[in-house]
């Protein structure tokens, strides 16, 4: 395959992604699908290869897959893994190529990714994005993005191509990530309500679906309280978001609360719950298996 430059082609910027677990390999279908001409890497080449029968460049090096790219797309588990990929790409990287950080890292990470982009002459937005598994192989993400106004041209189809909705947050690197850890906030308190609840059921007695019927439809009621139960009634606790990467988040969210003089008390105790179920060995699971954290012993069991 041979890939197109942004110079030849303004509608078909070359992206490469880095990255291509649960969401990166979602994302990459979706660019695919658009037209636009991806090269893949993955530190398991295994994880990216499927990705050649959608008509990828699957690449055996993080420095090949940016060589010749507009636009590179990192999705990784972490700060230290970003890190170590963009070391490893930076033979390949030109001035001014747009480098879109779209993994979760916190705020401490974002600002010295942005420094080491700065010195690679990289173009740096700071793009997190909102959705799990589902919204990424349907292009349904939301986008936030913060870095320079002048990118926005060139990322534009990569954006319309990834997601359903792009939020720019302005142009300082953090600000997108600052808002991505408000949202998880949010979530991550929201799946572990929903497990309380069903614990709680179940330890008096009742059948959980009783209490998803009493809410349904209700002011009460959300599609995720009846996905996320649906799916853990069933014993379905394939990853949509993996409940080790929800601890690495509440993780981060505990620390820019500390730093910015905020008390999260259910953050706190949703980050116990995560580690607690971790141990247990439910870290590769659904983060909705945050659940087996509230499974105790039986009355006549204590």
């Amino acid at each position: 395959m041979t890939t197109a430059s942004f110079a030849d082609d303004p509608g078909r910027p070359t992206v490469a992604v880095l990255g291509t677990g649960i969401m990166g390999s979602g994302m990459a279908r979706n660019l695919l699908a658009a037209g636009l001409p991806v090269r893949a890497w993955n530190r398991t080449r295994a994880r990216a290869e499927p990705l050649a029968a959608n008509g990828a460049t699957v690449t055996d090096t993080a420095e090949e897959a940016v060589r010749g790219a507009d636009v590179i797309i990192t999705m990784l588990n972490d700060g230290p893994a970003v890190t170590e990929t963009l070391t490893a790409a930076a033979g390949g990287v030109r001035p001014g190529q747009i480098w879109m950080q779209s993994s979760t890292v916190g705020i401490e990470a974002t600002t010295g990714l942005a420094h080491r982009a700065a010195g690679l002459g990289l173009v740096y937005l700071d793009a997190p994005v909102s959705g799990t598994r589902k919204p990424a192989e349907q292009g349904t993400l939301t986008v936030f993005v913060a870095g320079p106004s002048s990118a926005r041209a060139t990322t534009r189809p990569v954006l319309e191509a990834i997601g359903q909705r792009t939020v720019w947050v302005g142009e300082d690197p953090g600000a997108a990530s600052r808002l991505k850890l408000v949202v998880n906030t949010w979530l991550i308190n929201l799946v572990n309500s929903v497990a309380e609840s069903l614990n709680l059921a179940e330890g008096l007695g009742l059948d959980p679906r009783q209490f998803l019927d009493a809410v349904k439809g209700g002011p009460l009621d959300t599609p995720y309280l009846q996905e996320k139960s649906d799916a853990l009634l069933a014993g379905n606790l394939d990853p949509s978001f993996a409940l080790s990467m929800a601890l690495k988040d509440a993780r981060l969210i505990l620390k820019a609360a500390e730093e910015s003089g905020v008390a999260l008390d259910l953050v706190a105790a949703s980050a116990e719950r995560f580690a607690r179920a971790e141990a247990d060995g439910h870290g590769g699971q659904d983060m909705i298996a945050t659940y087996y954290a509230g499974r105790g012993a039986a009355p006549d069991e204590r």
